[in-house]
């Protein structure tokens, strides 16, 4: 008897040593992870009078020497039988050329495009130094008689832009921006009514390369760098095809721009110094 006491008197106090340490067994903590915040919207400009689709041309003159080069990948509803016969409407030397350059751009694509191109579209929107936008889903214009473009309904016009982000999506595209680009840069103001739901920012451009169906390089370089001021947004392209001296002239645009003093920024570059103080 006296030994089992002194075996509880043991027990006892190795218990009470063990729980002074620390050792005491407590229940598993809840384990909380961090949410990520959303990535911060995009600058965009408030609608314009009566609520219309506001648009973009170029951003400040006053902010520095910069220059947003924009690229129209094009590529109509109606052209998957060219591209299955063998007609190029991507560019991916253009794009390595711009990477290798280290030039900060953004893309306008199209629904199509995305959907022909898919691993493209999606590395393209996955690359910091590029940003995807809408060019509409099947390249078709937004009023009549722009360059001998079919025409979307009137009722399609939204959800063909809506199209455009399905496709993007789908493809794998992250954070394509809330900004249009009008096939043929063709719009009115049934057309900016018609956009004012979808919350994007229609964006024009205020130095035309010239690049389409041209192939000479220095034509295009003249163009561009004749006219190229603080703020300007330059339109090009990025398909084959339709632009095969693209590249070249890219490749003497930029260090020209650069030695001028020029810095490359992208169209959300532009945007978001809109609204700041000089």
């Amino acid at each position: 008897m006296i030994a089992l006491l002194r075996r509880a008197t043991v027990m006892c106090a190795l218990s009470t040593a063990l729980a002074a340490c620390g050792t005491t067994t407590h229940p598993p903590r809840a384990v909380t992870t961090p949410v990520p915040a959303p990535p911060p919207r995009p600058p965009t400009l408030a609608p314009g009078p009566a609520g219309l689709t506001p648009v973009f041309e170029h951003g400040p003159r006053t902010r520095g020497r910069t220059v947003a080069l924009t690229f129209d990948a094009d590529m109509t509803a109606g052209q998957g039988a060219r591209a299955a016969a063998g007609e190029r409407f991507d560019h991916p030397r253009l794009i390595s050329t711009l990477r290798a350059l280290k030039v900060r751009a953004t893309v306008f694509m199209t629904g199509r495009w995305a959907e022909q191109y898919p691993d493209q579209a999606r590395s393209i929107g996955r690359d910091p130094l590029f940003e995807v936008a809408n060019h509409s889903y099947s390249h078709y214009a937004y009023t009549p008689d722009c360059y001998d473009l079919p025409t979307v309904p009137e009722e399609r016009k939204r959800s063909d832009v809506e199209r455009a982000y399905a496709a993007f999506r789908k493809a794998g595209v992250r954070n394509p921006m809330p900004y249009f680009r009008f096939p043929g840069g063709c719009y009115d103001r049934r057309a900016l009514k018609a956009l004012a739901p979808t919350g994007v920012t229609a964006v024009q451009w205020d130095v035309v390369g010239g690049d389409a169906f041209e192939t000479d390089p220095d034509v295009i370089v003249r163009q561009v760098l004749d006219g190229v001021r603080p703020g300007s947004v330059v339109v090009l392209h990025c398909t084959r095809s339709a632009a095969p001296a693209t590249e070249r002239a890219v490749r003497t645009i930029v260090p020209e721009l650069r030695r001028r003093g020029f810095r490359f920024v992208k169209v959300s570059d532009l945007l978001g110094a809109v609204g700041e103080r000089p």
